[in-house]
């Protein structure tokens, strides 16, 4: 799964405004010029106010995410202009921290404090690659967020719709943004690898449509809210499909020519972060950014191993346990094609999981003293990039913004979607995975807002798979095949330990890892070679998974070690949750110090 959390990275100049940069400057000045005139803890929360304000309104469809107000008729500015200015802003936040003395801060502070100033210097340490030259993917860019995007903007009331027109008419200069960028990119040698991007073009394409209100990104105005009056849905319909005919149709018609003719013939032919102009040292900050831990890739790369080794010896028990007598890779392929384990219809398909969430709802209860009251439902991935994309993701909600979370099902080729894998792929995308997770943070209180809407990947992908193998403690995985589709889920995190560090780090060609995956998981060769390419643009990313549930487990042991009897799973899981998403070493630094409590008492 990959996470639907990440900042869009669209760009349309916003309206006439006041510069969010030039306020921040300003405010980070004032503040500066206070030290020793005002309380450290002031400046402080002063600083983590004064950059959330400043966020929202650069980044503004982060700021629809968190339903923070008036920034949904616009889209962030990614001139290259911008993109320098944000470095500046970036370094001027971090010279305030630094201006803080953190010993007169309170303890509770003291994290704040460091989390802040953690995020700032990764960010700093990022900003020193052209990540901004990488806008598009078959797994990112404006192909997929935009009609996302339109589509999860708040549409009650009338200036909902005014403003979700404002973004559809931005559509021309986000393409003009986007493409200036790529073609920067194509200069510097600085682009995806092309063998990824086979589906990119049509990507685009499937949104451009004969009739506009047939296009996803319409979607919107199909069913206008009821309290909008029956004159003003008439209007706006007919300014939607102006809009659509006269910029974003024109602009989608362009970009795909621009895809297909001249960006995606002129991409890289090598796979590897290694590759890309100061590689190495790009891939190690992005190993350092999602796994919050200073290890090596070679090192990962040894882990990996061990862990596919160990699970594999367990899929043999279980393979055994089902009464199988071939080979474990004929077992394999047994899963893979024997019809009993698939659906025929999507509409099945999402019916099962819905099955499988609302069994797993009243569970939870067992397991965590706290849940959160935000809702979820299920959904099936948009036609427009279902061949291209995983199996499932998750797309939060926001309570804020009167928004459920979402559980994103793949429909397509229903062949390569086993009933096996349904029960730990809920868990993970739905509850107790991501949906439980990111709904009590957004429900958080008295924590600064970058506390609450926090994304480290370890610690949120960790945990989501970490929730996976609750399902037997859940009432799940009572026949040997689903245990099995658990077993295949978390030998697919352990592949991609070895995999992604391979293709990156050690030279493995496209191939290598492909034949790597297919010898020790079950997943068809769809799957497979979905998640490979998915590696290949996203360095790094796949590693989190892995690296944060094994935390958590070690944590667990520790914690039933050190209580013994007086262990409550309960308060255990609370504990990991109640922070928001933190590193690794705060997250560990965070239980041994709840365990010290508990054994005082």
């Amino acid at each position: 799964m990959k996470l639907m959390v990440a900042l869009f990275l669209t760009g349309v100049v916003g309206t006439a405004l006041a510069s969010p940069s030039a306020d921040f400057q300003k405010q980070c000045t004032e503040l500066l010029a206070q030290k020793g005139k005002a309380k450290e803890a002031q400046r402080l929360h002063a600083l983590f106010k004064a950059h959330w304000e400043y966020s929202m309104r650069e980044f503004p469809e982060s700021a629809t995410w968190r339903g923070y107000p008036g920034q949904n008729a616009r889209w962030t500015d990614y001139s290259p202009e911008s993109v320098d200015q944000r470095k500046d802003d970036t370094l001027s936040a971090l010279k305030v921290v630094q201006s803080i003395d953190r010993a007169k801060l309170s303890v509770a502070d003291q994290l704040n404090f460091d989390l802040f100033k953690r995020n700032l210097e990764l960010e700093r340490a990022g900003q020193q690659f052209p990540q901004h030259l990488l806008m598009i993917s078959q797994m990112d860019g404006i192909q997929r967020s935009l009609a996302s995007m339109l589509r999860m903007m708040p549409a009650r009331k009338m200036s909902d719709y005014e403003d979700i027109l404002a973004r559809l008419r931005g559509t021309e200069k986000l393409v003009e943004q986007t493409t200036d960028l790529l073609n920067i990119g194509l200069k510097m040698r600085v682009t995806p690898p092309k063998i990824c991007l086979r589906d990119l073009a049509e990507q685009v394409s499937k949104q451009i449509t004969k009739d506009p209100m047939d296009s996803p990104l319409l979607r919107p105005f199909r069913e206008i809210a009821s309290t909008i009056p029956k004159d003003d849905q008439a209007r706006l319909k007919r300014e939607a499909i102006a809009a659509y005919r006269e910029k974003a149709a024109p602009a989608f018609r362009r970009f795909h020519e621009f895809l297909a003719n001249r960006y995606v013939p002129n991409c890289r032919e090598s796979i590897g972060c290694s590759d890309l102009p100061n590689g190495r040292k790009w891939y190690q900050e992005r190993i350092h950014a999602m796994t919050t831990t200073k290890l090596t890739a070679r090192e990962i790369h040894q882990i990996g191993l061990r862990e596919v080794k160990r699970i594999r010896a367990q899929m043999e028990k279980i393979k055994k346990q089902s009464g199988f007598k071939g080979s474990l890779t004929e077992f394999f392929k047994y899963l893979r094609t024997d019809k009993r384990f698939y659906y025929g219809k999507g509409t099945e398909l999402l019916a099962g999981y819905r099955d499988i969430s609302k069994r797993a709802d009243p569970e939870l209860i067992k397991l965590f003293g706290t849940l959160p009251r935000q809702p979820y439902g299920i959904r099936p991935v948009p036609a427009y990039i279902e061949r291209s994309v995983t199996t499932a993701y998750y797309q939060p909600g926001s309570t804020t913004a009167g928004r459920p979370g979402y559980f994103y099902a793949n429909t397509y080729n229903l062949t390569v979607r086993p009933k096996w894998e349904m029960e730990a792929l809920t868990l993970h995308e739905a509850v107790p995975g991501h949906h439980l997770q990111l709904a009590i943070a957004d429900e958080l209180t008295g924590l600064p807002e970058f506390r609450k809407y926090g994304r480290y990947t370890v610690y949120v992908e960790g945990w989501a798979l970490y929730a996976e193998s609750l399902g037997e403690e859940m009432g799940f995985y009572t026949d040997p095949y689903s245990k099995f589709g658990q077993l295949t889920y978390e030998m697919w995190r352990a592949i991609r330990l070895v995999v992604d560090t391979g293709m990156h780090e050690l030279g493995w060609s496209r191939q290598r890892a492909i034949d790597y995956f297919k010898a020790n998981a079950g997943k068809t060769e769809h799957d497979i070679i979905v998640e490979i390419d998915r590696y290949i643009v996203w360095p790094g990313q796949a590693l989190a998974y892995k690296m944060g549930e094994l935390k958590v487990k070690e944590l667990r042991a520790h914690a039933e070690k050190t209580l013994d009897d007086k262990f409550d799973i309960r308060l255990f899981h609370d504990e990991i949750l109640r922070h928001g998403a933190v590193p690794l070493d705060i997250l560990e630094a965070q239980v041994k110090t709840w365990l010290a409590h508990q054994a005082a008492k």
